[in-house]
């Protein structure tokens, strides 16, 4: 009996211990099994956009002429766990669009004429005959409409406890006259329950041009000089005074030498810190450090020189009214292309400001200010306020200031010296300031009730803004975005 007694002990102990064992397996398994996905479903952002503008400051036309454009751009994300913890991201972007000022490249294709004036009337319509182009006047060079795509692969792991996670990027992109090869990683630390985050995220890219030129540089160029062959054959070079110049070999680039090295490199480094304050506040800071270096003007761009003579193709009844937006018959030769330094710095530091002020209103705060090594400074401000309707509807509106001082390289059209080293015509780096005023809504679909085939509507958003330079130039953005979940068939 004893013996009995004692074996069944032995039984209950064994048995009892295996039992807590099994429990403390079940349970660490059970914690393992049970932990929260970094991303529950595949999520389809979807972003469709359009974007016009329009103004007088054209880079391809030396700092005069029509800047308007029209593109529309389509982005797809698709957010894939992989398991609890790893996420592939797969994001690609096409954007077509047309040019008023690219077209003019090549300004003397499909010049005419017969371009709509400002009325009907017969008596503002020229009986000039000869090859014209105007800066005023889009043509229908291969530069006038392109297609610019991306695509971007990603790949994120969260450690377990969510406090640390490691990114990896590669991406591709490539338009009528450049390709581009990118690839870069993260890492972002949470500490204080989370409610502190730091990050560190490097990125190369690595940009091949495949440059496009003036159309009369790249014929001196092509022919040596010969401006009775190729492109120039027959045609008639007028001076200021618009007069046939003879022996027809008085205009010539200031430069002949194009790209050799047609590389443009970057690489950035950012850091980036956030806190929440309060229940009610959060504050993010953030610096970058980014530094380019090969060709980084634009070939396209012409420039022209207040000490070199003028010298057209066209009307010479137009060359005294070249600036204004009458002239659609002449256009000037170039004395030369956009060049500038082969290295240039950038040091972006910013600033975000949330604070929740009640269930309806939260108020969003940005400010970036930007130095580079090429003269360059620029302060931008945003505001934005949430409006919460309900529980599904949220209006959007936002107002964002900008202002820059222009690079140590930019003069206006005429302005620059053909003494100088480097220059540029170019308006996006001038000196401007300009303001955009801006409105969304978005729709809310909390439990994805809304479905399209297998996909679940999460939100729906429209937004619209319009930005104004004190240049003149003005644009229009519209935008439509879609979120959905891809919910798997039973």
């Amino acid at each position: 009996m004893v013996a009995i007694n004692k074996s069944l002990i032995i039984f209950l102990l064994v048995f009892t211990s295996s039992l807590v064992l099994a429990q403390d397996n079940f349970s660490s398994q059970a914690k393992i099994d049970y932990k929260k996905r970094v991303l529950e479903k595949t999520e389809i952002d979807m972003l469709s956009s359009f974007y016009t503008q329009d103004g007088d400051n054209a880079a391809v036309t030396g700092g005069i002429g029509t800047e308007q454009l029209n593109d529309f751009a389509q982005n797809i994300k698709i957010m894939i766990p992989l398991n609890d913890d790893d996420v592939l991201s797969i994001d690609a972007t096409i954007s077509a669009y047309t040019s008023a000022s690219s077209s003019n490249l090549n300004p003397f294709s499909g010049a005419s004429t017969n371009e709509e004036d400002d009325d009907d009337e017969d008596d503002d319509k020229s009986n000039y005959q000869g090859t014209i182009g105007s800066p005023w006047i889009e043509s229908s060079g291969a530069s006038k409409q392109d297609v610019w795509s991306s695509i971007n692969l990603a790949y994120s792991h969260s450690s377990n406890d969510r406090n640390n996670i490691w990114s990896i990027n590669f991406n591709l992109a490539n338009e009528y006259d450049y390709s581009s090869l990118g690839f870069g990683s993260s890492f972002a630390k949470l500490f204080n329950e989370q409610n502190t985050e730091l990050s560190l995220k490097a990125n190369v890219f690595l940009d091949k041009w495949r440059p496009k030129y003036p159309t009369e540089i790249s014929e001196y160029v092509k022919n040596e000089g010969d401006l009775s062959i190729g492109f120039f054959a027959g045609i008639d070079i007028l001076n200021q005074s618009g007069e046939v110049t003879s022996p027809n070999k008085n205009w010539s680039p200031v430069s002949n030498s194009l790209i050799d090295d047609k590389g443009r490199n970057s690489y950035s480094l950012s850091f980036s810190f956030s806190q929440i304050l309060t229940t009610n506040a959060q504050v993010s800071i953030f610096a970058d450090l980014i530094m380019q270096s090969g060709w980084l003007a634009n070939p396209m761009q012409r420039v022209y020189f207040a000490d070199r003579d003028n010298y057209f193709i066209g009307n010479p009844e137009a060359i005294s009214i070249y600036t204004s937006k009458t002239n659609k018959e002449v256009f000037q030769l170039a004395d030369d292309i956009e060049r500038l330094p082969q290295k240039r710095l950038k040091t972006p530091l910013g600033l975000r400001f949330n604070y929740y002020l009640n269930e309806y209103f939260v108020l969003r705060h940005y400010y970036r200010y930007y130095h580079d090594d090429w003269g360059m400074d620029s302060h931008t401000a945003e505001l934005e306020i949430p409006i919460k309707i309900n529980q599904t509807l949220t209006l959007y509106p936002s107002y964002r200031f900008y202002k820059q001082t222009k690079i140590d390289y930019f003069n206006a059209y005429e302005e620059n010296l053909s003494t100088s080293e480097f220059y540029t015509s170019d308006n996006d780096l001038s000196d401007f300031n300009s303001s955009q005023l801006g409105f969304g809504i978005q729709y809310t679909d909390i439990f994805s009730e809304n479905k399209i085939w297998n996909l679940g509507l999460k939100n729906i958003s429209l937004s619209y803004s319009y930005g104004k330079r004190n240049t003149g130039l003005y644009y229009h953005i519209i935008s439509l975005g879609t979120k959905f979940n891809l919910n798997r068939r039973n």
